[in-house]
């Protein structure tokens, strides 16, 4: 299955909390929401309407699979949101039990076990898993090289710190700009991929 990775991204690369104050306080963010006066319905809405109809199973980490898991079961009715609940997912968490897993067809990989089990689902026949939020998530999958996409809506904020998906470890990944549309709101939705190292 191809890895993808959705974020909304600050220009110094922030992707911490960008749909609400309360999301994700950790370390003291106080900028909770900041992506809100950046969307655009047409050029950013359709990004993700496109990434959705072409993936198999969304992928998160605990903390966003349980705020997801808390939004969208009651927006039932929207084709978006009818999407999110129908779709396969699976959760990576240390914590969570199956019996916590209230969100319709939520499977749970232990935390002990992720990265042997997102190398199985990588290396197995299937369409695209994507993943949205989850930074801790998306930076294990960038480290390992288990990401074969990166879909960044790079918004023009500066948040001066923050989690990021980015891993610190002085390794050099090269990418390749695959795609690049900017919304009326100057955000730019660039697509990039890995280029194979020899």
């Amino acid at each position: 299955m191809r890895i993808v990775i959705m974020e909304f991204i600050s220009l110094d690369g922030v992707v911490q909390a960008p749909g609400g104050p309360e999301e994700d306080t950790d370390g003291g963010f106080a900028h909770g929401g900041w992506s809100h006066p950046f969307f655009d319905p047409e050029v950013m809405g359709g990004a993700f309407d496109g990434a959705l109809s072409g993936t198999e199973a969304l992928l998160f980490g605990r903390r966003t699979w349980q705020s997801m898991a808390a939004a969208w079961p009651e927006r039932a009715g929207d084709p978006f949101a009818d999407r999110m609940n129908a779709i396969a997912k699976y959760v990576v968490s240390a914590t969570l039990s199956d019996g916590d897993l209230t969100w319709n067809n939520t499977t749970r990989i232990p935390g002990g076990e992720a990265v042997a089990r997102l190398r199985e689902l990588h290396e197995s026949e299937g369409g695209t898993l994507l993943v949205m939020g989850s930074p801790t998530l998306a930076r294990t999958l960038l480290r390992e090289g288990l990401a074969d996409e990166l879909r960044l809506m790079i918004e023009p904020v500066l948040l001066g710190g923050g989690k990021s998906i980015f891993p610190a470890d002085g390794a050099l990944r090269t990418l390749e700009l695959v795609s690049a549309v900017t919304s009326g709101t100057g955000v730019q939705v660039c697509t990039y991929r890995p280029v194979a190292t020899a």
